[in-house]
């Protein structure tokens, strides 16, 4: 489902599905379905052309038409998900005599009404959709009214003085140093490219001007040029021409021609060239062909949103905030500068200490973000000047309830980003104005949430939901719309936070196509009479709740409560087609508190970790749809219902080594995450149900004691990507592993705390499993080439190595060859006999490192080796080996 369609391409697969599955419609029914399936399909492609236009640029009309169309398709989506739940029912098997008839006869005539009942809605639903068609095309504005002209306001950015800047001077001057850098690449092309990346509203354009302003008179010719997402290549190459001062006409020829002419006329120039706002790669490699390289020298920098745009331009330069202190600078000169135009240090400081309190607070949601500290200051020089009027603004802040002029202009430039992402991502961005500013979201929850909406489907053979769920996660990371927040132990994103000011576009966005409803004391706005997502955050005024109650909450399909407000949500029986509910971390020590859990059929994600419960209902059996289930950090459940296997749809289960499973978990066919399982020797008949699990990818197990019934199990699981294993604390299993053979997809691998492998298996090598990324393990016996091997692995990032050697007598040391482990970014290694040794060149991204005492060699200092070998590896981390040019080291 998508926020510009709204449920209409899952509405219409399920018309779909209504028409060839077995539900004995009515006669004459089908037909009416027919016809519903042809006008919703027409109706999905007139609101994909309305979606790629900007909300502030669509006709009302078309506005009124896409909002009730969308609101129709979720009724419509209700109405036939409860209809296929309740149409096909549950066969009783153990039920005999008598009783079977009885209960067979009142259920045949119970399916007989619900059919009644689906028929009549049926044709309801076809006389609103008719009726939707009729009013678009009574009330249609024609389209020769006239459209009020759009101004864009990037364009201020490309004229601001340059006295008004702050705090670029550090940047312009970097900028420059890396353009005019000898090094060796330079010096062969004899020219230099830099793409400058960050977030929208950044100051990207400001700083490529300041440069192009600081640096032009050392070039030929120059020229400053914009692209725009839409771009017309014809009119961009004349705009070049005309800027590097190429006076003829050249009106008549086509993008070839001007390509030839451009290469000409710079091909004996050193010439600098501003490329600003590119946002496809495409288009950047039309006009590189117009930008020859030459013998006497060129500069050219681009600027975008989206980093590999940046990093295939070449000499991706990613623009930091400001300071805090010059994010204060900024702030108070557009405010108190007025009155102190003479006097910069003046203008600079906050006159009043009681507001320079709230001010940081203000500029800590802004993160030195040049265009949010412009928007804020703004919205505080209209205000009087007192601690209360700025705080009022400060709550404003990311709420999307401001609406001057500047914040509109803000939502703009910003909105630019959003507008350029394919329609499923936008409603996946959206989703995110569900969570709290600030808050870190974990990206597997996340993950999960989609699909349980959803909004990601299936489109790549053998790929499954949640590897094109993570991959839209990613684009979303490399679009700039959120910021990720890295592992530390990987390098990869693992969560993410939404800038205060990209969540003010979303919520603003979501409140107006009534997407997502948050409450909170903060939030004064109404709720919708149909809430179809809500959050609650922070509420404890009694009368927002109340007000919520009273209006439409059977249409909810979310509900995300965050810790603390347990207490003030409405009861579960208020939600009827619920698809997603997160109650983690809240209070549920009450057993009245998931009261009516087993009636909420269509729910297909139920996150219930650390919230203090000590059991799940029996019933939860009933949840045919359920997808996830997480009762992690919940060590009150010692067993899961025994109705969990009935569960034939589950994907992803969470669980903690103190939770048991009930027999019959081999009925989950469908699980592709099972985290984390304890086995002993109570549950060890489970073992032999896992492998039954064909889907799964990712299986987290502790095991009391070794038994070879593991090793067959994992030999059925084919498709396993994560494969964490662990033995109880005092427990051995040396070489328990040897004789298992990984999937070649296997991704990730942590063995540590027991010698599962005796030496290094064969199969870990780069032909056998080249996607590991990350290995942590305990090898008994580990040699020179073992390590050679690992080393050549093209995809690990995260290496974690415990070896034996020394009980076994052997006694010899390690050398890293340059070039090895390319993509290592963390690295332990530990019960290493002798230090190892690394040549220059060797792990060159090592960010972390830990396990192994560094030596200082003849050829230079601890200190010195470490900056030179890994100059990422941050301060304050140990090195792990020192650079050496022979063996033994030289204490």
């Amino acid at each position: 489902m998508e926020v510009v369609t709204g449920a209409l391409p899952s509405v219409i697969t399920k018309l779909g599905e209504l028409l060839n599955g077995e539900y004995n419609l009515q006669k004459g029914l089908k037909g009416e379905i027919r016809f519903l399936q042809s006008e919703l399909e027409s109706m999905k492609g007139a609101l994909e052309k309305v979606s790629s236009t900007p909300a502030d640029r669509l006709d009302i009309q078309d506005k009124i038409w896409a909002r009730d169309l969308r609101e129709l398709s979720y009724d419509i989506e209700d109405g036939i998900d409860t209809f296929m739940v309740r149409g096909q029912g549950k066969e009783q098997g153990n039920l005999h005599g008598i009783k079977k008839f009885i209960d067979r006869s009142v259920g045949l005539f119970r399916k007989a009404k619900i059919r009644h009942g689906m028929a009549t809605e049926i044709r309801d639903i076809k006389t609103r959709v008719e009726e939707v068609a009729k009013r678009h095309g009574r009330y249609k504005i024609s389209s020769d009214v006239a459209m009020p002209v759009m101004i864009d306001p990037r364009l201020f950015s490309q004229y601001t003085e340059a006295k008004e800047l702050v705090g670029i001077d550090e940047a312009r001057d970097e900028l420059i140093k890396i353009l005019e850098e000898e090094n060796e690449v330079s010096m062969q092309q004899h020219g230099k490219i830099v793409s400058i990346v960050g977030f929208g509203g950044l100051g990207k354009t400001t700083l490529a001007k300041a440069v192009y302003e600081k640096i032009r008179a050392r070039f030929d010719c120059c020229a400053f040029v914009s692209v725009s997402q839409t771009p017309n290549l014809k009119k961009l190459f004349k705009g070049l021409l005309c800027d590097l001062g190429k006076k003829n006409n050249e009106e008549t020829l086509d993008e070839s021609r001007l390509i030839k002419v451009l290469r000409e006329f710079l091909q004996e120039k050193r010439y600098f060239i501003v490329i600003d706002d590119i946002w496809d790669i495409s288009v950047w490699k039309m006009i590189r062909c117009a930008l020859p390289d030459n013998d006497v020298g060129y500069a050219i920098i681009t600027t975008t949103r989206i980093f590999d745009v940046a990093e295939q331009a070449g000499g991706a330069y990613k623009l930091k905030p400001l300071s805090l202190n010059n994010s204060r600078k900024l702030l108070y000169r557009r405010i108190f500068g007025s009155k102190n135009k003479d006097n910069n240090e003046d203008r600079e400081k906050c006159p009043d200490e009681e507001l320079a309190e709230v001010s940081d607070r203000i500029l800590k949601k802004c993160a030195g973000v040049p265009l949010a500290i412009l928007t804020v200051a703004s919205l505080l020089a209209c205000k009087t000047r007192n601690k209360i009027d700025w705080y009022e603004v400060y709550n404003s802040v990311g709420t999307g309830l401001e609406n001057n002029l500047d914040v509109k202009n803000m939502r703009k430039i910003l909105s630019f980003s959003y507008y350029e992402l394919p329609c499923h991502l936008r409603t996946c961005l959206l989703y995110l104005s569900m969570f709290p500013e600030d808050f870190e979201i974990d990206k597997d929850r996340l993950i999960r949430m989609w699909i349980a909406e959803g909004f990601i489907k299936s489109e790549k053979q053998g790929k499954s939901l949640f590897e094109i769920g993570d991959s839209y996660f990613n684009v979303l990371i490399n679009r700039s719309m959120v910021q990720a927040i890295y592992g530390t132990d990987t390098g990869m994103p693992r969560s993410c936070r939404v800038h205060d000011m990209v969540l003010d576009l979303i919520r603003s966005l979501s409140t107006e196509e009534n997407f997502v409803t948050v409450l909170s004391d903060m939030d004064s706005t109404s709720p919708s009479d149909t809430i179809r997502r809500l959050s609650l955050q922070n509420v404890k005024n009694s009368h927002i709740m109340a007000h919520a109650s009273r209006s439409s909450l059977q249409h909810a399909r979310s509900v995300v409560i965050f810790p603390s407000e347990f207490a003030q949500a409405p009861a579960l029986g208020s939600f009827q087609v619920l698809r997603v509910l997160d109650l983690c971390e809240c209070d549920l020590s009450q057993a009245k508190s998931l009261k009516y859990l087993e009636n909420l059929y269509q729910l297909r994600y139920l996150g219930l970790c650390w919230t203090s419960i000590s059991q799940l209902p029996e019933e939860i059996g009933n949840l045919q749809f359920l997808q996830t289930l997480d009762v992690r950090g919940n060590n009150r459940i010692s067993w899961l219902p025994s109705g969990v296997v009935q569960l034939t749809n589950l994907m992803f289960l969470y669980i903690d080594g103190s939770t048991k499973v009930p027999n019959g978990i081999g009925n989950l066919t469908c699980l592709e995450q099972l985290s984390r399982l304890c086995i002993d020797g109570s549950t060890i008949n489970i073992v032999e149900e896992l492998g039954q699990l064909a889907a799964l990818r990712q299986l987290e197990i502790e095991l009391d004691e070794w038994n070879d019934k593991v090793l067959e199990c994992l030999r059925m699981l084919q498709k396993i990507q994560k494969l964490d294993i662990s033995v109880h604390p005092g427990q051995r299993s040396i070489g328990g592993l040897d004789a298992w053979v990984a999937p070649r997809h296997i991704r990730d691998l942590r063995t540590v705390n027991s010698y599962w492998f005796s030496i290094l298996p064969a199969w870990m090598n780069p032909s056998l499993v080249p996607d590991l990324t990350i290995l942590c393990i305990a090898v008994r016996e580990l040699h020179q080439g073992d390590l050679e091997i690992l080393g050549r692995l093209p995809a690990l990032r995260t290496l974690s190595l415990v070896v034996d050697n020394e009980n076994l007598g052997i006694l010899h040391g390690f050398v890293v060859g340059a070039g090895l482990f390319p993509c290592l970014v963390f690295c332990s290694f530990s019960r290493f006999v002798w230090p190892v040794v690394f040549q220059q060149g060797a792990m060159p991204k090592l960010r972390d490192a830990s396990g192994i005492l560094a030596v200082v060699l003849r050829a230079g200092g601890r200190r010195n080796c470490q900056q030179r070998c890994w100059p990422r590896l941050g301060p304050g981390k140990p090195a792990i080996a020192a650079v050496g040019h022979g063996w033994p080291p030289v204490l």
